[in-house]
């Protein structure tokens, strides 16, 4: 495929035509930092932790969609960049518990030298009880960020369900069943693939949940073990979190080509009969 030529932070790159400025920053080893992006679903551009400087541009642009253009020059590490991240991401962190990230966003959260705290303790999302209503997993809306993940995973770019979506304007912004309907009376298949692309634990194996409660979750000492999945004949890869000889969830490689990190209930929920041994 063709590809253009453009320059990041002064050093010439050629990217594939119709890559994202992000894809040119990732062939570089730039580390851009993103939360609403993720490599299986459409860019949202809501989370505008990406943004980067464009020569000729009035407004910082979001690297996870906009397209390179030959010629382009892009600064990835300005003053100006700089202090949209650390905004971007201390009003974030002021707001809702993200203490369940990954440890990138907290050496993003230092190296931008972001101060949450600085907006006080009434900048925090009002504190909600853990919905907890079924078996398979749990929300934790004290903990959305409204990146849209969820609502792409369980539209058109996966399950083709619209089961959730966001609701409400401002900040009575929130993700929402239709018309508030339970979870269970919803139209949710309970695929997971909501929790499979959350970045900050507010949709969370129920499994997982509970190990954390009881304070026996150990990441550290989980393996990931690769295998495929025996229930249908479409051949999807799994990915088996095992703690202590027990399964404790299960995922999907982003890069499968049978999933793309995409399952369905049997796939992602299915490992319980597992652990019942004699």
């Amino acid at each position: 495929m063709s590809e253009v030529a453009l320059t990041i932070d002064g050093r010439d790159v050629l990217a594939r035509k119709g890559s994202t400025i992000l894809d040119a920053c990732r062939r570089l080893g730039v580390d851009t930092p993103t939360l609403c992006q993720i490599d299986n679903l459409t860019p949202v551009n809501v989370c505008r932790v990406c943004v980067v400087e464009l020569e000729g541009s009035r407004v910082l642009v979001p690297a996870c969609s906009r397209k390179v253009e030959e010629g382009m020059k892009i600064r990835t590490d300005s003053d100006r960049v700089r202090h949209s991240r650390r905004l971007v991401l201390e009003l974030l962190a002021s707001s809702v518990d993200m203490s369940l990230t990954s440890r990138q966003v907290a050496g993003w959260m230092q190296r931008y030298g972001a101060q949450p705290m600085r907006f006080g303790p009434s900048a925090a999302t009002v504190a909600q009880p853990v919905k907890v209503d079924n078996d398979l997993y749990v929300r934790d809306y004290s903990r959305c960020i409204l990146c849209y993940k969820c609502v792409e995973a369980c539209g058109v770019d996966a399950q083709n369900t619209f089961a959730i979506a966001v609701a409400g304007r401002g900040f009575d912004s929130h993700i929402s069943t239709e018309f508030e309907t339970p979870l269970p009376d919803s139209a949710c298949v309970y695929c997971g693939n909501c929790i499979g692309v959350c970045p900050t634990g507010a949709l969370m194996f129920k499994s997982e949940h509970d190990m954390r409660a009881e304070g026996t979750w150990q990441e550290s000492k989980q393996t990931v073990t690769e295998t495929v999945c025996a229930y249908c004949g479409v051949g999807c890869v799994l990915e088996l979190h095992v703690q202590d000889n027990s399964i404790v969830k299960v995922t999907s490689p982003l890069d499968s080509s049978v999933t793309s990190g995409h399952l369905c209930v049997k796939g992602r929920f299915g490992f319980q009969f597992v652990q019942k041994r004699r």
